[in-house]
């Protein structure tokens, strides 16, 4: 059985008050693909770049889902096709009921107001000719959603407060800022539109350690006085603990594991989750000097040609013949934790 098709039965995901919610997001079978071309006057296609390759997961109102693997995964990727800044290969997006692969721009257009970003830089992602209230304001205009420029004004300042910025910098530009301010500057321009939805592409992972637990907990508190949904994409295992309900973990385009998140870290059933697990290190020097380290095998393979069967039994302890040849299913084990693998 897929986790799709589960997740209307029994819901793949913890038993917490969050979880019994209806479900806001679903994906179903999403796959992305780069082509890789040649030539100068006559391109061709000679492979393709399978950046997502079939993953399936739902998110839940008011939920925080946690989506973590290194660098190369596939995680970006999987926030832009929701965002539809991609357009999947294959695959649904389902928010609110509507695929939102069958639409086409103008229909687009009111559902983008419900699902907004943070980007990762907060720098880059902001224009640095335009004040950062007028970027704040800008997404209230576009969509008229405060026509009245004054109204839209003290909107913006209120935004800036809730976000725990002082209202007078709403004259400032990005530059005259430092990171994290630039970075509630960037969360305030989600809320503006009022959102549902947000995609926090490694919304903390530009910052400094100190700075990144302010917007951690800023987000926390956002969540709960605004009932938002979020889909995290983080590579900082701790800081996914701290703030998501479920984790679902991405390995060269697929999804190795996902359960609640306390599960995942107590118990970490698939050999690349307890890697990257193992890999944290511990504060205490005294118990990491002690500590029995974990390495992986080898590299990551090419996203171009990825390895046959399980994508990661070239690196797996635990790989078998049959690892080679056979795709192994996402099945739920116990409930709520779901794995792709045939040895656990």
């Amino acid at each position: 059985m897929s986790m799709a098709g589960a997740a209307q039965d029994t819901g793949p995901g913890a038993a917490s008050k969050v979880r019994k919610g209806e479900v806001l997001l679903q994906v179903k079978g999403l796959k992305m693909y780069f082509p890789v071309t040649e030539g100068i006057i006559f391109r061709k296609t000679v492979a393709q770049v399978k950046a997502v390759d079939g993953i399936s997961f739902d998110i839940r109102k008011g939920e925080t889902l946690g989506l973590v693997g290194e660098s190369g995964c596939g995680k970006t990727t999987t926030g832009r096709c929701i965002l539809q800044l991609e357009r999947p290969t294959e695959g649904e997006i389902v928010f609110a009921g509507q695929n939102l692969v069958d639409l086409d721009a103008r229909a687009l257009r009111p559902l983008r107001r419900k699902i907004q970003v943070i980007f990762q830089d907060p720098y880059s992602s902001l224009n640095p000719r335009m004040k950062t209230g007028d970027i704040v304001a800008e997404p209230m205009y576009v969509h008229g959603l405060e026509p009245d420029a004054t109204k839209r004004e003290q909107r913006v300042k209120e935004l800036f407060s809730v976000c725990g910025l002082s209202p007078n910098l709403t004259d400032r530009y990005p530059h005259e800022m430092s990171g994290g301010q630039r970075q509630r500057v960037g969360i305030a321009r989600a809320l503006s539109l009022n959102p549902e939805f947000i995609v926090c592409d490694e919304a903390v992972s530009a910052l400094d350690v100190s700075i990144q637990a302010q917007v951690i907990n800023l987000l926390e508190d956002l969540r709960e006085e605004f009932g938002l949904t979020y889909l995290f994409i983080a590579h900082d295992l701790s800081v996914v603990r701290h703030l998501c309900h479920r984790v679902a973990v991405m390995y060269l385009g697929k999804i190795v594991e996902l359960a609640e998140c306390d599960e995942l870290y107590d118990n970490p059933l698939h050999p690349y989750t307890r890697a990257l697990l193992a890999a944290v290190p511990v504060p205490d020097p005294e118990i990491e000097a002690k500590r029995e380290h974990q390495t992986v095998k080898g590299e990551v393979p090419s996203p171009i040609n990825p390895p046959s069967g399980c994508v990661f039994h070239p690196r797996c302890p635990l790989a078998v013949d049959s690892c080679r040849s056979e795709i192994p299913d996402l099945r739920e084990l116990k409930p709520g934790h779901w794995v792709a693998c045939t040895e656990v």
